[in-house]
């Protein structure tokens, strides 16, 4: 499974090249989700009712995944051990990359100066 970020989720909804065109793609194949996270980061960020329409009708094709309780420990021992190395992330990040690491998939994000720094979380780009 690839689970898009919201910089991924961002980029499509801007029509931007070629990522538009591989979400389009991805969405006909349903072979890409999304978490809870990034669905709310895109909600919060829609400043009218058009763009929440957009973000809406993105998404809704999308499973949308929860942070339950195997990806919240999955986060928080990622959080410790990024802390304490000096490398952290950001609490959205770290649940993001949770949630990837508990399902045992990969990250379609451009942000690859904070998802690098997880251990065996798998970027595509």
């Amino acid at each position: 499974m690839i689970i898009a970020d919201t910089d991924v989720l961002i980029d499509a909804l801007r029509g931007r090249e070629p990522v538009a065109g591989r979400m389009a793609e991805a969405l006909r194949a349903g072979s890409v989700a999304t978490t809870v996270i990034s669905a709310f980061e895109l909600l919060s960020g829609a400043r009218s009712a058009r763009e929440q329409q957009r973000v809406a009708a993105l998404i809704g094709p999308m499973a949308v995944l929860g942070l339950d309780e195997p990806a919240a420990g999955v986060a928080a021992d990622l959080r410790r051990h990024l802390e304490r190395s000096g490398s952290a992330i950001g609490m959205a990040d770290y649940l993001i990359a949770g949630i990837c690491l508990a399902r045992q998939a990969d990250l379609w994000t451009r942000n690859r100066a904070h998802f690098e720094r997880v251990p065996n979380l798998r970027l595509v780009h």
